[in-house]
């Protein structure tokens, strides 16, 4: 008789029986591959022993790890350093973790423009992004409190070559921020400003606390300035505005690279990069994120 289920299933190689193999494709430069998990589209324009670089057709670069999550044609596979690669030394990078152009110029700076809340946010995104921001020509400009987005924008209206991002805290749903954020996508400055935000009360909760050296940012009771609470929960001077200023100092020496900052905040900043530098026709700002 037949034996319909083969030899011994403990025999090495069981477990991968019929398992479909995915592709293993060298990263070479100007392969044009797709990423699975948000879509982004490019060729590949560097590689080092950990990360692949990918341009799409307006010109907007990313940095993705190599590995799996790629698609070739619609297929899966896996992205490994190429030999002609394996030998060279990894490229620098900026705090970003973008691959740093050798001798860049800072770039005549655009129309369009980066909008923070405050101070400490315009010190963080310049401290990470600044290289790629300098090398875009993109300024970033400080509210003094997201209230007068609105007076800003109709002050310098946006337009196709003065698009505005604008980067808020605590984006989430029933803030004062999300009902700004959506006034602003259903104004006449929809298509030229993009809203985007994290779900932090304040910029310094997006410092990762390891960072800092602690476990975890304090909670901090209603009815107590946030940031004068988080000072005297930690143990630091929270006596006056000259304190905290010493405080985000420090909490800012901290940052060595995008590896201290929290993900929510990464990503929200590299799409109002994207957003910014593109050029020509305007884009919808959607709701919020």
């Amino acid at each position: 008789m037949e034996d319909r289920y083969g030899g011994d299933v403990l025999a090495r190689g069981w477990r991968d029986a019929g398992r479909r193999t995915v592709p293993e494709i060298p990263a070479e430069r100007q392969l044009v591959v797709e990423v699975a998990a948000d879509g982004f589209c490019g060729a590949i324009t560097r590689v080092d022993s950990g990360a692949v670089e990918l341009e799409d057709r307006l010109g907007r670069r990313r940095l993705f790890p190599l590995g799996g999550g790629f698609l070739i044609d619609g297929r899966a596979v896996v992205l490994v350093v190429p030999r002609s690669a394996a030998s060279t030394p990894p490229a620098a990078r900026t705090a970003s973790g973008s691959f740093a152009v050798p001798e860049a110029r800072a770039r005549v700076a655009r129309g369009s423009r980066i909008l923070v809340e405050g101070r400490h946010d315009a010190e963080l995104v310049e401290k990470v992004w600044g290289d790629d921001l300098r090398e875009e020509g993109v300024v970033v400009e400080y509210l003094r409190g997201v209230d007068l987005l609105a007076a800003a924008l109709d002050d310098e209206p946006p337009g196709p070559d003065r698009r505005y991002g604008v980067l808020v805290d605590h984006l989430v749903v029933g803030s004062k921020e999300s009902r700004i954020a959506q006034e602003v996508a259903r104004g006449p400055h929809a298509d030229y400003v993009r809203v985007v935000g994290h779900p932090h009360i304040d910029v310094w909760q997006c410092v990762n606390p390891q960072a800092l050296g602690i476990a975890a940012w304090p909670d901090v009771p209603r009815g107590i300035e946030w940031k004068a609470g988080v000072s005297r929960a930690l143990g630091w001077p929270a006596r006056d505005h000259a304190d905290l200023a010493r405080t985000w100092q420090r909490i800012l020496r901290s940052v060595r690279s995008y590896r201290d900052l929290d993900p929510a905040l990464l990503g929200r900043v590299e799409e109002l990069i994207d957003f910014v530098t593109q050029e020509g026709s305007g884009g919808s700002a959607g709701a919020f994120r």
